[in-house]
């Protein structure tokens, strides 16, 4: 029988992942229409501003369901986990605050302009209203970054009577581990849209939508892809060194590392068994551990057996960690060779349009499975060496947490479905309505005559 702890664990993070899948898109995505609108202030050109709109509405279903997750897993920090506000609510209180006073108010305030205001207020301001919301979602993602990111790596308070206290904001903010935290979950989001705008061009492209605004949009998430993906394996080397020196029994988890030493070999496949603290079926390369984690074939490297029981469930971060790398190695694949058959304005052969469309939620599936990573690898800690899991949980009834778990899991099977549907559904609508428009225009040229007034 599962308790109450694991119930609110499990029912935390089927929220958090359902939550981050929309602002993971709509960060991003708020760049790229501030980018549409700006294209077609600059040149005039229609295609533009007709990728803008059909974007938009996308933006805009995101948006709403980003808000109403986000307001349930707010509710989790006093029914499920008590105990985090009580003991570090004076530094996760103030972060939250200042999210919701410098970034929500900001994208909501302007988020009306941008929906409804094209033709109601100048070019000029428009176009400002769509830099605002997008300024709004970085700035919104900048503020929760700082307070997972200072969750993993704590540091400037103090404690008193058992609760945290501010000692210095500017160490809270920028703690070790938030500029690579961040910049990855940005460069993230941005290939999360990438691959969500390709697919869905190559969706509409298979369905004969062949307008320039397609194409152009299909190209740009191509390009932008290909550029991101390397910069983001930089990053991650960069971030997989800085938990190497602050996290390192995560780190160890990662790569499946029990025994540690110099010259650790690099596991490249494994069954990790935590009651053995070994690894079953293990496939590894010698010392190349050590190389990529230190730059150094003999480099040290602590193993999870340094750790004793201060060790988080090692099976779900290493297959987790896994994962994400693979499906970075895909994204690279398809954007690198989608782009170079779409040069010179050639056609996209259907088999590659195909590959596109299964990959439009890939971004969604890498982002998880890091975020999987983060958090699970954080165990036992919610707070690194500051508050367990365990003391934070609820002591409400296992039922309680049970039925409000069940009825969360229904209800976000639900909406994803929905939301997709609806993407979809928008696409064909979009085709639908170009092909309309085509098919009228090629009946009035075929049917123009030099007597018709």
């Amino acid at each position: 029988m599962l308790d109450s702890l694991i119930y609110s664990r499990i029912q935390f993070g089927a929220n958090i992942s359902f939550h981050i899948l929309f602002p993971t898109i709509s960060i991003a995505l708020g760049w790229f229409l501030f980018y549409f609108k700006i294209q077609h202030n600059r040149t005039g050109l229609d295609f533009w501003q007709e990728a803008y709109q059909f974007w938009i509405k996308i933006f805009a279903l995101t948006f709403a369901l980003g808000v109403v997750s986000g307001i349930t897993m707010s509710f989790q920090f006093g029914t499920n986990w008590p105990g985090y506000m009580e003991t570090v609510g004076n530094i996760a209180g103030p972060l939250l605050a200042y999210e919701v006073l410098t970034a929500f108010f900001l994208e909501a305030t302007f988020l009306g302009v941008m929906l409804f205001g094209a033709k109601r207020v100048s070019q000029r301001v428009h176009t400002l209203a769509t830099f605002l919301v997008a300024f709004g979602t970085s700035l919104s993602a900048f503020w929760i970054i700082v307070l997972n990111s200072w969750m993993q790596t704590p540091q400037g308070f103090i404690m008193i009577d058992g609760r945290a206290h501010a000692a210095d904001w500017m160490a809270i903010i920028f703690n070790p581990s938030m500029p690579y935290r961040l910049g990855h979950m940005l460069l993230a989001s941005f290939l999360t849209v990438s691959f969500f705008l390709a697919g869905i061009s190559a969706y509409r492209y298979l369905r004969n939508g062949r307008s320039q605004a397609n194409v152009v949009v299909m190209k740009l998430a191509l390009t932008i892809a290909a550029v991101l993906i390397p910069l983001q394996i930089m990053l991650g080397d960069q971030h997989g060194l800085n938990s190497l020196e602050y996290q390192p029994a995560k780190l160890a988890a990662m790569e499946g590392i029990w025994k540690g030493g110099s010259g650790v070999p690099a596991v490249i496949f494994a069954v990790p068994n935590q009651q053995t603290h070994a690894n079953d079926y293990e496939i590894s390369i010698p010392k190349l551990a050590s190389l990529y984690l230190t730059h150094s074939w003999d480099g040290e490297v602590k193993g999870l057996n340094e750790f004793g029981d201060k060790i988080p469930p090692v099976a779900p971060v290493f297959f987790a960690f896994r994962i994400m790398v693979g499906v970075g190695v895909l994204m690279l694949f398809f954007s690198w060779l989608g782009r170079w058959m779409l040069r010179q304005n050639r056609p996209l052969p259907k088999l590659m349009a195909k590959g596109l469309v299964l990959m439009t939620f890939s971004g969604w599936v890498a982002v998880l499975a890091g975020w999987y990573v983060t958090e699970i690898g954080r165990q036992p800690y919610l707070v690194t060496g500051v508050l367990t899991t365990a003391q934070a949980a609820t002591t409400l009834p296992t039922s309680m947490v049970f039925s409000t778990l069940f009825a969360y899991l229904i209800l976000y099977v639900g909406l994803l479905s929905a939301y997709i549907w609806v993407v979809f559904y928008l696409a064909r609508q979009a085709d639908d309505k170009d092909n309309s428009t085509a098919l009228l225009e090629k009946k009035s040229k075929s049917s123009w005559s030099p007597f018709r007034t």
